[in-house]
């Protein structure tokens, strides 16, 4: 069991496709299926190439009554088929508005490497172990900005402690063989521990 998440209760759901077992496994938490009340944290794995079935809707909207935190991971962003914007988009359809706190950055033969953050922007590459950070380069700064204004305006609106209310949800991409994401979703599930 992962220490991040040891006095949490952190229940994770998806499609088969999105591996949600190997995302339980990476952040201390168990896959269900149904939707539990006592959870402090559900987490919805989304695989971007097969999209979100009907049954991880129903769960999805069955917490809306118990206002728990819930965070949409997106996986298998090495596949290339489908990307981590696309799974954004189809989620904001189906299940809520989401809050993109990172994008991603690809290297030179298309894989990602790096997440920019829209809050800070810095750089956490992921090439690196352990991941370094930087700031961003201009390019990058044009071409995320109207990402960060959108992400700005959703989290000045809704305020501090939100996540933790169960009202922003942030869709955060992982590739947890490379550890890349793995500890954002970590620190917000610190922030639940407070």
């Amino acid at each position: 069991m992962n220490s991040t998440a040891s006095s949490l209760s952190i229940a994770v759901y998806g499609h088969e496709s999105a591996e949600p077992a190997a995302v339980a496994a990476a952040l201390g938490a168990h896959v269900a299926h149904v939707a539990e009340a006592h959870i402090d944290c559900a987490i919805f794995a989304v695989n971007p190439s097969t999209g979100i079935d009907q049954a991880t809707i129903d769960i999805w909207s069955a917490y809306d009554e118990f206002q728990t935190p819930r965070i949409l991971v997106v996986t298998h962003l090495e596949n290339q088929e489908a990307d981590f914007e696309d799974a954004v988009m189809v989620a904001n359809r189906v299940f809520d508005l989401m809050a993109t706190p990172y994008l991603v950055l690809h290297d030179q033969a298309g894989l990602p490497c790096a997440l920019i953050s829209l809050e800070t922007m810095q750089i956490l590459d992921y090439s690196t172990v352990p991941p370094t950070q930087r700031p961003c380069e201009t390019e990058h700064e044009l071409l995320v900005q109207e990402f960060r204004d959108e992400y700005l305006e959703l989290t000045s609106s809704l305020g501090e402690g939100a996540f933790s209310a169960g009202v922003l949800f942030p869709a955060l991409p992982i590739w947890i063989e490379k550890n890349l994401g793995v500890d954002i979703v970590k620190s917000y599930l610190q922030q639940l521990n407070v």
